[in-house]
């Protein structure tokens, strides 16, 4: 009767064990059920959610870094036609973005609208000098009016040079050279960045999420419109994804990342690079591809972007966009920092020039849970052109067209350990929790119905031995 007992006893363990590890089984996609629903209901980008919060004002600290490029021949290119030699200068620091956002309104088909307010306060901290030392750069005005007049115009051209005493190259200070200073040529404010302090990104409207929380965050217009009015074609005029700040929630490391720089006049698309840990998180890091700014000729897709064939050598020149025509009076060309990923020509043509993968490419590290982006690095680099003419003095000598570098940005920001222990208390630590209960008991119940169901056999055969 013990040994019936003791049979008894192990058979209802292994059944308590088969129950305990069938539960820890089931924990399994019910426990991932309520992650899901729980990071979904705080991505919805509405007043009381997690998302919400952040999404209003940036946590982290933005800070806008420059590297001007000083010419140390300016007298050589003008007298001998000698290609320019530049060294970058800098960083100069200038914290961003630390607004809330404006206008906020809430419409009726599940979008938010809003003004993204444009602001840049000096840190002199974080800079390599005060905004009022020299650099000697090309001069914005006169750069500006050859690339717009035509050449039967260069005469024009050369009696305002002459009248303004203005030359090919100029000294200003940092802060004249990215926020604006007048020009005596032109008898109006120039800048790299002028006008920025005061003025607004937007009109966005996003999707919030609530029915269809794999569109929160995606543009559904920007200053009102659906699509971009540069380009003068479809592709290239779409407005894709998100404004970068984050992405839909559960991100598939196959799947590229889309969104909208208002910047560079365009949407671009990164790739995942790798995973990695900041500050006890997983994020996947996401990476500009070199296909971004490639010349037509390898990404067909870049031919639209292609608008004039004097500046980019009949479309073949890799590395730099021409978004003069969403820069008003201006002629700008975007590239990567020190022309990566550009045609070698690029860095032929101007001296002191060395594209570094770690230093200058654009990355954007995301939480792939949340879809938050926890770091990134946006580096572009502001760039104008000056050729060769047989009427301006200061030109007589120039033997080709040159895309000139005259500053270049990286917009960064990343955790801070404040906002990092919260973001792994509130969620990280939640899901560690709950994979481990599930373990435990999927682990600790096989366990036992293992050890019940060997310790019932051994003891069956033993009982069978005596009985026979």
């Amino acid at each position: 009767m013990g040994c019936c007992n003791k049979e008894c006893g192990l058979i209802a363990g292994a059944v308590i064990g088969a129950v305990v590890a069938i539960l820890g089984g089931v924990l399994i996609p019910l426990g991932n059920s309520i992650i899901e629903g729980t990071v979904e209901k705080e991505s919805v980008i509405e007043p009381g959610t997690t998302a919400y919060d952040n999404w209003v004002t940036t946590g982290a600290h933005v800070y806008r870094q420059f590297w001007l490029f000083d010419v140390k021949n300016p007298q050589e290119v003008l007298q001998y036609g000698a290609r320019p030699v530049v060294l970058e200068k800098g960083p100069y620091t200038y914290r961003t973005r630390y607004l809330p956002k404006e206008n906020i309104t809430f419409n009726p088909n599940q979008t938010v609208s809003f003004l993204l307010p444009s602001c840049a306060v000096f840190e002199p901290s974080m800079s390599v000098g005060p905004e009022e030392d020299n650099i000697t750069s090309l001069n914005l005005g006169v750069a500006g009016a050859y690339s717009l007049l035509p050449e039967n115009s260069h005469v024009i051209l050369e009696t305002l040079i002459k009248l303004s005493k203005s030359s090919l190259f100029q000294h200003r200070t940092v802060k004249d050279l990215l926020w604006g200073y007048t020009d005596p040529m032109l008898k109006k404010t120039v800048g790299v960045f002028y006008p920025y302090n005061g003025t607004f990104d937007g009109y966005y409207t996003v999707n919030n999420g609530k029915e269809d929380i794999s569109k929160v965050g995606i543009i559904d217009r920007w200053k009102g419109e659906r699509t971009l009015p540069f380009w003068n074609d479809t592709y290239c005029n779409m407005i894709n994804g998100t404004d970068a700040s984050s992405f839909p929630p559960f991100v598939d490391k196959k799947k590229p990342l889309y969104f909208f720089s208002s910047d560079i006049c365009r949407s671009v698309s990164a790739s995942y690079e790798k995973s990695m840990d900041l500050k006890g998180i997983e994020v996947y890091r996401y990476t500009l591809q070199p296909s971004t700014l490639a010349s037509p000729t390898v990404n067909p897709d870049n031919r639209c972007f292609c608008r004039d064939p004097k500046t980019t050598k009949n479309c073949t020149l890799a590395g730099v966009l021409d978004i003069s025509a969403c820069k008003e009076d201006i002629t700008i060309l975007i590239s990567l920092p020190h022309f990566l990923h550009g045609s070698p020509s690029l860095r032929e043509a101007v001296l002191g020039l060395n594209p570094s993968e770690e230093h200058h490419k654009t990355f954007i590290d995301v939480e792939p849970t949340t879809g938050f982006s926890l770091r990134f690095a946006k580096r572009i680099q502001v760039n104008m052109m000056y050729g060769p003419s047989k009427v301006i003095t200061v030109l007589k000598k120039v033997k080709d067209y040159t895309v000139f570098p005259i500053v270049w940005m990286n917009e960064t920001a990343a955790l801070d350990d404040e906002t990092a222990d919260m973001f792994k208390k509130e969620l990280i630590s939640r899901i560690q929790m709950l994979e481990i209960i599930q373990q435990v008991l999927l682990g600790t119940g096989l366990a036992v119905f293992a050890l019940c169901l060997i310790s019932y056999c051994v003891v069956r055969r033993s009982r069978l031995k005596r009985t026979f």
